[in-house]
């Protein structure tokens, strides 16, 4: 009988109908297809009955985030290859059904149904959370956040590096030799000069993460900031760093909701990275919360992630994977449906800018921090956990890569009766107008 390397690519071939890209390596230390290629590591039986009980990406996230599947050579090649072995949704059932009407394929599927031993579901890592509608409540919410949030702050340092900043940084060059820390500094000095920041402002920062945006439009602009956070680990993180910048007096940090916040108006508004966690059915309301917190002249800086459009918008549905384990409750928005939900908020919206090839950058140094120590990664959340992790940053890295989704900073002013803007004549020029 043949060993189980060859089994599987044999297996694997036929349901594809095309020769694996990547090489199989089985738990009984057997090797097949392409020498050169990376190796997709079988561990166990378990890892086929989890892709036999949930077929596609969630089978297979399982499967990684359990241990029972692991990937040998450049993870980000090997990502690559796998993108075909994954059925789209929306195709699963008609795909599937068509090829099972193939006599071989259904020889395959047989065999793999032998290789997998005892038909039993395994079940899901601890990691995974309970699959549920969308609400977006208020409690909901904040479940969701402490599940991405609340994992250790040792461990965000770790990832995230000293600047602690959870979102794309802005390389002077794509190609420059600059560090993370310093592409996180110009990305917070960028989001200042956007939204115009002068000393004795106020700004809003919606989910304000551990306190990096709040620090520096304080200390570098001399401005008066409330912070505003669900996660409580991220809140004592923050308010432990104003105290040891000194900016007690200026910075304020609190676990509230921004639907709560009722002590506006303010003369500017961030929201980095925070949008993605609205949801669909809530935007207008938040871009209507935060047009209501603004003062007239008043800008906000909305930054946030964005897909391609979809012919059929009725038929989006999240990530399978990233709703699963990272971002539970999280929606994203074709960019043209964000602008449109801030103007009929009554924004005038005024620059978008896309810095999509910057995200990839930033999480490839992200995925770079855990590799580096990934022992201790495990150690301070849990192996499972540091897994999600390294497999959704580097999954996310090549998505923005081969755009298939993208992240932009939108700003839009809350503009006078008057039509005063406050903005510069010209529009690409408006950073060097503010800085100078």
């Amino acid at each position: 009988m043949a060993d189980a390397a060859s089994r599987l690519v044999s297996v694997g071939e036929q349901l594809l109908g095309a020769p694996l890209p990547v090489r199989i390596r089985a738990w009984d230390g057997s090797q097949a297809g392409p020498p050169d290629a990376p190796a997709l590591v079988v561990r166990n039986r378990r890892a086929l009955r989890r892709l036999l009980f949930k077929p596609g990406e969630l089978g297979l996230a399982r499967a990684w985030v359990s241990g029972d599947l692991d990937i040998e050579g450049d993870l980000y090649s090997a990502l690559d290859a796998m993108a075909g072995f994954v059925w789209e949704r929306d195709e699963d059932a008609r795909t599937l059904a068509q090829a099972l009407r193939d006599p071989d394929v259904r020889a395959a599927a047989r065999e793999l149904l032998r290789l997998a031993g005892p038909p039993i579901p395994p079940a899901p890592p601890r990691e995974e959370v309970r699959r549920r509608r969308h609400l977006h409540t208020r409690h909901s919410d904040r479940r969701a956040i402490s599940h991405h949030y609340d994992v250790g702050n040792d461990f965000y340092e770790l990832v995230l590096g000293p600047s602690m900043v959870y979102s794309c940084a802005y390389w002077e060059a794509v190609e420059d030799g600059g560090t993370l820390e310093s592409a996180q500094r110009d990305k917070l000095e960028l989001i200042c000069a956007k939204l115009g920041l002068r000393e004795g402002q106020r700004l809003l920062d919606v989910g304000c993460g551990w306190g990096s945006m709040a620090i520096h439009a304080a200390r570098e602009h001399g401005v008066s900031v409330v912070g505003v956070t669900l996660s409580q680990e991220q809140a004592a993180y923050a308010r432990k760093r104003v105290a040891e910048e000194g900016l007690t007096d200026r910075v304020e940090i609190r676990v509230q909701d921004y639907r709560d916040v009722g002590d506006g108006p303010y003369d500017a508004i961030s929201s980095i990275g925070m949008a993605e966690h609205v949801g669909a059915e809530r935007y207008l309301g938040y871009a209507s919360d935060l047009f209501a917190l603004l003062k007239p002249g008043g800008r906000l800086l909305n930054h946030q992630i964005a897909r391609r459009p979809q012919r059929d918008e009725t038929s989006y549905e999240v990530d399978e994977f990233i709703d699963a384990y990272v971002f539970p409750d999280g929606e994203l928005a074709p960019i043209g449906t964000t602008v449109t939900q801030l103007e009929r908020a009554g924004f005038e919206v005024r620059d978008v800018e896309s810095i999509r090839e910057h995200y990839a950058r930033t999480l490839r140094a992200w995925v770079a921090n855990l590799e580096a120590d990934r022992d201790r990664a495990a150690r301070l959340t849990s192996p499972g956990r540091a897994r999600v992790w390294l497999l959704y940053m580097a999954a996310c890295a090549l998505a923005f890569e081969r755009n298939r989704i993208g992240v932009n900073q939108v700003l839009a002013v809350r503009t006078p009766e008057s039509g005063a803007s406050g903005m510069p004549l010209r529009p690409r020029k408006w950073v060097e107008h503010e800085r100078g």
